[in-house]
């Protein structure tokens, strides 16, 4: 199976198969030219002008007319704009010759057929070799790869072979800005010194452009983004490591010189290759900073400029532009929340969310859905002993034992992380509230499941909210005054890592601090600095697991059920044992 620049000089990277509707598919490349890009299948084209980013080309292309259900293999075609008037030769440029890989195609929603969505977070672009193999673990996302290549779609006579994910959700962590590979750090030394901040880091766009091309051109990998749509979130390391933890950590970070130009290409970078994707062409046509891109596009100038005071506005004031989306699948909702770049760090009102934000999440959190998914890159429940240590830590530094203590508050929540949702109590407790109400069908008819879906934390595992019992145990009404469905689960379902384990040595003191004695002291640290109760209990049902892996939650109606799968190495490396290490039916 080979991959190389010759096979496709013209295609840098991509093409990504992203949003995907039941009629509709947009798909994303950049490109080594301004060019003119066309994705052609049997019987439908779409075409595309690319955009110019800091000298970088990309383009989105939507191809509409599709037929619900389908999978029309296609081909990505470049026009070199640069070549003459008449925009020079024509080229395919996907896909490569040679690839041994099945035919990419434009996959849409069937919407009569069961959903299913494979999610995780937290993946090192790394070698592929037993070498590396044994300090990382197998590549979860390249094993999926591998094993729909070489089984193909499931069929009515082979009913145990691997369905084909109707999406792919990853929830950060999609990069490492922080930790960079031995070939980042070698792109990074050809063009300045190393030895001088930030050093192994990201410094700019250029290098996240080039951090972009080392995740996502491996030739297994490639291909599965080419052929399975996806939808993305960032979590701390698309950044730095606790990105937004507290106003102590931003002004710690303002504090160094090379950190603007980082920010501002870390959420400039995002914006192109991981944000656009996610919006449908109706999304993106009202997106502004979209009409600025394509404003400058067509008067012939680089949007950097614009994409710079973009990122500078974005990273200032949390209302600036909302990174949360959602959409209706069917009957399922599913409402992707930024828990990073929307957060209120002033002392005085700390909130994981804006009011902006806050507001727009709570017009999407209501009944009337199958399923109701909130995914967001940090576990809204985490271990209860350790969500009772967070909230403990946040009032400690936040002076609730009197300001000697806000310094060694701080120190602990940087250094420990203690940086989650339960850490930003104010924001919790309300959300706790709204999701106990939608659960309980105070919202609308109650789903069969209302499921907190996230990564980050570096293992798995699957929590349930123990909930008051409904005051009406036949089910609330729906809007049409028939009995409703009675009340729904409230899950926490989480997966990390997709491929950068916690070593053995932190295994331990993770199950120990989250699993063990932590319970009972964080209940009674919690108490000692007044942080108030939950408004409900919850316990972790199965897990932990710290295995490189993937979940895989299948709705069906209001039948849901979720398996975690990792992999192991076979006998060559195109040969991957794919296993599954849980699976439970929710409902």
């Amino acid at each position: 199976m080979t991959d190389t620049a010759a096979d496709a000089p013209m295609l840098v990277l991509g093409p990504l198969l992203r949003h995907a509707s039941e009629t509709t598919a947009t798909v994303w490349v950049e490109t080594a030219r301004p060019a003119e890009v066309s994705v052609r299948t049997a019987a439908h084209r779409g075409d595309a002008t690319t955009f110019t980013v800091h000298g970088h080309h990309y383009a989105l292309v939507d191809v509409t007319g599709l037929t619900p259900g389908s999978a029309e293999p296609y081909e990505v075609w470049i026009d070199d704009a640069t070549a003459g008037p008449d925009g020079g030769s024509q080229q395919k440029a996907w896909p490569p010759p040679r690839s041994g890989f099945p035919p990419s195609a434009l996959r849409t929603l069937d919407l009569s057929r069961p959903l299913r969505l494979v999610f995780g977070s937290c993946r090192e672009s790394l070698p592929h070799d037993h070498i590396t193999n044994r300090r990382y673990g197998v590549d979860a996302l390249r094993a999926l790869s591998l094993r729909l290549a070489y089984e193909g779609p499931p069929g009515p006579d082979d009913p145990e072979r691997t369905a084909w994910p109707s999406l792919l959700l990853f929830l950060g962590d999609q990069v490492y800005a922080d930790e960079t590979s031995n070939g980042m750090r070698d792109f990074i030394a050809s063009r300045r010194d190393i030895a001088v901040p930030p050093g192994e880091e990201i410094a700019d766009y250029d290098e996240y452009a080039y951090l972009y091309r080392l995740a996502w051109t491996e030739p297994t990998v490639r291909w599965l983004l080419s052929t399975v749509p996806s939808a993305m979130v960032f979590d701390d390391h698309d950044v730095r490591d606790d990105w937004n933890t507290s106003h102590t950590w931003r002004e710690q970070m303002e504090a160094h010189s090379w950190w603007h130009h980082r920010i501002v290409g870390g959420l400039a970078s995002y914006w192109v290759y991981q944000h656009l994707g996610n919006l449908s062409p109706a999304e993106r046509a009202d997106d502004a900073v979209w009409r600025d891109v394509q404003e400058a596009s067509a008067a012939g100038h680089d949007a950097g400029k614009v994409l710079d005071a973009f990122g500078d506005c974005a990273n200032a004031d949390p209302g600036c532009y909302r990174w949360s989306y959602a959409r209706d699948i069917g009957g399922t909702r599913l409402v992707v929340i930024d828990s990073r770049a929307g957060r209120v760090l002033d002392p005085e009102r700390r909130a994981m969310l804006d009011d902006g934000e806050e507001a727009w999440l709570e017009d999407q959190m209501t009944g009337g859905h199958d399923h109701l998914l909130l995914a967001t890159s940090l576990p809204f429940l985490l271990p209860i002993g350790l969500h009772h240590m967070e909230a403990w830590n946040e009032a400690v530094a936040g002076g609730v034992w009197g300001d000697r203590h806000r310094g060694w508050g701080e120190t602990i929540r940087q250094t420990f992380d203690l940086e989650h949702w339960a850490a930003f109590q104010g924001t919790f407790q309300r959300l706790a509230t709204l999701s106990a109400d939608v659960a309980a069908g105070r919202r609308g008819p109650a789903p069969a499941t209302v499921m907190w879906l996230a990564g980050d934390v570096h293992h798995s595992y699957l929590a349930e909210a123990v909930l008051p019992a409904a005051p009406d145990p036949q089910g609330t009404p729906d809007g049409d005054g028939r009995p409703g469905q009675g009340p729904g689960r409230l899950l926490q379902a989480v997966c990390s890592p997709i491929r950068n384990p916690l070593p053995r040595s932190m295994r331990f003191v993770t199950a120990a601090l989250a699993y063990g004695v932590a319970n009972a002291v964080g209940m009674a640290v919690a108490r000692s600095a007044r942080v108030p109760a939950p408004p409900w209990r919850w316990k972790v049902r199965c897990g932990p697991w710290f295995d490189n892996s993937l979940a895989t939650l299948d709705l069906d109606g209001r039948h849901a059920s979720i398996s975690w799968q990792g992999a192991v190495e076979g006998p060559s490396d195109d040969t991957l044992r794919w296993r599954r290490l849980h699976h439970v039916t929710l409902s």
